[in-house]
């Protein structure tokens, strides 16, 4: 047999064994490699931390093989290129999406705060003490959370007679009524409009009306006729009707504004009782005296020269001591009180009929001048009457003024 090819298997054997050797050899140095190359670390995600063991080299590595993507709002606590150490605690914390509105104006923000108050404060948005905001300072921060914010504002209530200074996140006047408890009534007026918009400083103002019904009754006085009576004795009077006065009642419409009479308004009236004249007879009868037949002639020319001289064609007026434009005491010019004595009083010109003659007038009957007039003046005399009513209906008429003294 050939010696060699005795060998052969021997060397086919020996070069499958060093084969496999070297490839034993390198597994071995590769495993070796592998587990060299291993990282034990902490990871922290959204606040829940897992121990890790990975084979990346760097964070990004790492943040690649748990396939998660870092935006720009997110939080990490190592660079993207910082090396992976045995023992490395990493921290990623996703930014959630929030939205703020402030009075209406929405504005969005992302955040790797955890609460709502953190929020604020790190945006720099304070809350005053009288805004209003729909989420608790403590709640914890949400995927799209909304937040809103009512920023309140003081604003002056007058309603009526009462001033209140408020603080209000309410948008219109009306709203600001409603919340604060205001009614308002039918015919009350609020300034201004109750769709205005609520602003600062704004004064609302708030005007009580009411309208009721007012029932007066009033007194007309009875008015005085004088009639000559030739059966009574000249310079005598007799009362043949006493006077009665009447009686209207008058309905009144009365607005009223925050507690004060504004408007009065004549909505009806009825008389309830007809006044009725007071008729006075004038006596006009002479009582003739005897005379001698030596003294009759004389006497009787005497008479028609005086005659003529003392009895006087005036324009009479008629006027009452409460007249608008008197003083309210009674007393005439020589001080004579027209409230206790108020019948047979005139008043005249001086320089025409001096003050306390006695006089008998035509339709008035027996009087006294004590008074004077800023428009008695020459040829006119002012009756005084007992009621303001009776002078009134007097009017301006000429009569015939007799003077007796």
């Amino acid at each position: 047999m050939n010696p060699i090819s005795k060998l052969l298997p021997v060397l086919k054997s020996k070069r499958i064994i060093a084969l496999t050797s070297m490839v034993a050899l390198i597994f071995s140095i590769g495993f070796i490699i592998l587990e060299t190359t291993k990282a034990e670390l902490q990871f922290t995600h959204n606040g829940e931390t897992e121990t890790l063991i990975t084979r990346a080299n760097t964070v990004e590595g790492l943040l690649e093989e748990l396939e998660i993507d870092v935006s720009e709002h997110d939080n990490l606590s190592h660079s993207m290129n910082a090396e992976i150490e045995s023992d490395m605690h990493v921290v990623y914390k996703e930014a959630k999406e929030v939205t703020v509105a402030v009075d209406g104006e929405v504005a969005s923000y992302y955040t790797t705060q955890d609460t709502v108050e953190q929020f604020l404060s790190d945006i720099e948005l304070e809350v005053a003490d009288h805004d209003v905001l729909n989420v608790d300072l403590t709640e914890k921060i949400v995927e799209q959370l909304a937040i809103e914010l009512d920023r309140a504002v003081q604003v002056m209530v007058l309603d009526a007679n009462e001033e209140d200074e408020l603080w209000t996140t309410e948008g219109t006047v009306a709203d600001l009524l409603e919340a604060q408890a205001i009614e308002l009534n039918e015919l009350d007026r609020v300034e201004p409009e109750l769709d205005t918009l609520i602003t600062k400083e704004l004064i609302v103002s708030i005007t009580r009306v009411e309208e009721v019904t007012d029932i007066i009754e009033e007194v007309v006085d009875y008015s005085t006729v004088r009639r000559n009576d030739s059966s009574i004795e000249q310079g005598q009077e007799e009362v043949i009707t006493d006077g009665v006065d009447g009686l209207i009642e008058k309905q009144y419409r009365v607005t009223i504004e925050n507690g004060e009479e504004v408007k009065r308004e004549l909505i009806s009236e009825q008389v309830k009782q007809e006044s009725e004249q007071r008729v006075v007879a004038v006596g006009t009868k002479v009582i003739q005296q005897t005379v001698s037949r030596s003294s009759s002639a004389s006497a009787s020319s005497s008479s028609n020269t005086s005659s003529s001289s003392r009895t006087l064609s005036m324009e009479a007026t008629a006027y009452n001591w409460d007249c608008g434009s008197c003083d309210g005491r009674g007393l005439t010019a020589t001080g004579y009180d027209l409230k206790a004595n108020p019948n047979g009083v005139v008043a005249v010109d001086p320089s025409v009929i001096p003050l306390g003659t006695r006089l008998y007038i035509e339709g008035y009957g027996y009087a006294v001048a004590r008074d004077t007039g800023g428009a008695v003046t020459g040829n006119k005399i002012d009756l005084h009457m007992s009621s303001i009513g009776e002078a009134r209906n007097f009017g301006r008429k000429t009569v015939t003024v007799e003077i007796l003294d």
